[in-house]
């Protein structure tokens, strides 16, 4: 994502840009889905989610000739990051909570839920 809004490419350079950016979020996703299926807490989604926000500064770097390491576009992309990854412990929480514990939580939404009356 380093680059994305900041730099011009054209043709195959710009497939493969993309297709990096939605690994990232898909990445991303997954691993916010995956702490919450350990029944974790969200500080570890928050640290995986830099943790991803690195592999992309590297593979931006590797691929594209960008800077090793920016600090800007990696404030951006772990921001972007955490979106997905938030969306993804969320979702995967709330199935949790409505399917474990059904006679306590009803789900009022994709990403939550609430006490039965």
């Amino acid at each position: 994502m380093q680059g994305l809004f900041f730099e011009s490419d054209t043709g195959g350079r710009l497939v493969i840009r993309v297709v990096i950016v939605l690994l990232g979020f898909w990445t991303a996703w997954r691993a916010g889905r995956a702490v919450a299926s350990n029944w974790n807490s969200y500080p570890l989604a928050v640290i995986y989610t830099c943790l991803i926000g690195l592999g992309l500064q590297f593979l931006h770097h590797a691929l594209f000739n960008g800077p090793v390491f920016d600090l800007v576009n990696y404030i951006v992309d772990v921001v972007l990051l955490l979106i997905f990854s938030t969306a993804g412990y969320r979702y995967r929480r709330t199935y949790q909570m409505v399917n474990n514990y059904y006679w306590l939580y009803e789900k009022t939404s994709a990403f939550s839920w609430k006490k039965k009356n």
